[in-house]
């Protein structure tokens, strides 16, 4: 607010200079979707490519690019900081309990990363490449896109401390699930939206063992044919899929709800008789609404504590700091 710039007594003259230096600021902490549009008009369309050409490769990395985002900006806002490597002066975030020999897509990150450098030096961030690679992935798997809000600078530090604490657990309740996301400023309703990212990708047998053996609210059939590839005691890196079309973005992630079939207890928790059992109903009939909530979603959960302005840098290589 202008009050912050000026007291009372201040001349007129100098509360027109000091709220032109408040406006100033103000708008030079915001995102835009056009932030690159002069500095590297070609940026967007390089980032898309590289996604396209990596999901082709291997669809399961749409997924992982998109959960790559979401770990990021959960642990400090979306600042790259899940890519930096240790160093002598912090332990980073890629050992973390919800991340260590789970997170993946770096190479991916990487090469794009090369190819804006060559393209626009020192310009566009990492934590911007990561939130438009999620998009990117989203839709290259036949989901929505989305108008991403670009201007994100990258950490110059990392937090294990804080991925341990920060980044939801699979075996959370729903009202622990509901407190993380609201932690970081995303409602019930959202965190139900951007569960039904899990309609891509897989997850390891280590995340589900507990669930197929031990709870009730799962289908037998479902358990029975999952126990097969994920045995009471080791094969803890076996893969699962996360619904019955992992490699199609759809709403089949709720049918499966519905019927019992969510592979890990984060999952199922969300329809297990409680207040987002509707939500997740109103999902499985709609499909586009699903796809309307997940987006505006996604944008909300991309503007988590970003660094701007003067604040961070634009990392180099974005696995460590200039």
């Amino acid at each position: 607010m202008a009050s912050s710039c000026f007291s009372m007594t201040t001349p007129i003259f100098k509360i027109r200079f000091f709220l032109f230096l408040c406006f100033i600021g103000i708008s030079s902490s915001q995102l835009s979707s056009d932030f690159y549009s002069t500095t590297c008009p070609n940026a967007l369309s390089t980032i898309k490519s590289a996604v396209d050409s990596a999901v082709s490769n291997e669809a399961r990395m749409g997924a992982s690019l998109l959960r790559l985002h979401f770990h990021d900006c959960f642990v400090q806002g979306c600042d790259a900081s899940v890519l930096l490597n240790d160093t002598s002066s912090f332990t980073g975030e890629q050992t973390a309990a919800g991340n260590v020999n789970s997170i993946r897509g770096f190479g991916v990150i990487d090469n794009i990363k090369s190819q804006v450098e060559s393209l626009c030096p020192g310009v566009v961030s990492c934590a911007d490449i990561l939130t438009v690679a999620a998009r990117d992935s989203v839709v290259a798997l036949g989901g929505p896109s989305w108008t991403v809000q670009l201007g994100r600078r990258d950490s110059t530090t990392a937090s294990l401390s804080s991925a341990n604490s920060d980044l939801p657990r699979f075996d959370l309740s729903l009202q622990q699930l509901s407190d993380n996301f609201q932690n970081k400023g995303l409602t019930t309703a959202e965190m139900v939206a951007l569960s039904g990212g899990h309609t891509i990708g897989q997850a390891k047998c280590s995340t589900f063992r507990t669930r197929i053996y031990n709870e009730t609210n799962i289908d037998s059939s479902f358990a029975t044919s999952l126990q097969a590839n994920c045995p009471s005691v080791g094969g803890d890196s076996n893969l699962a899929p996360l619904d019955s079309s992992q490699n199609t973005f759809d709403n089949a992630y709720f049918k499966d709800l519905q019927s019992q079939k969510g592979l890990l207890h984060t999952d199922q928790v969300l329809f297990n008789g409680g207040s987002t059992d509707s939500q997740v109903n109103g999902y499985a009939s709609d499909p586009s609404s699903f796809n309307t909530d997940f987006a505006n979603a996604m944008v909300k959960m991309g503007n988590i504590s970003p660094l701007t302005g003067s604040s961070g840098e634009i990392r180099t290589n974005c696995w460590k700091t200039n």
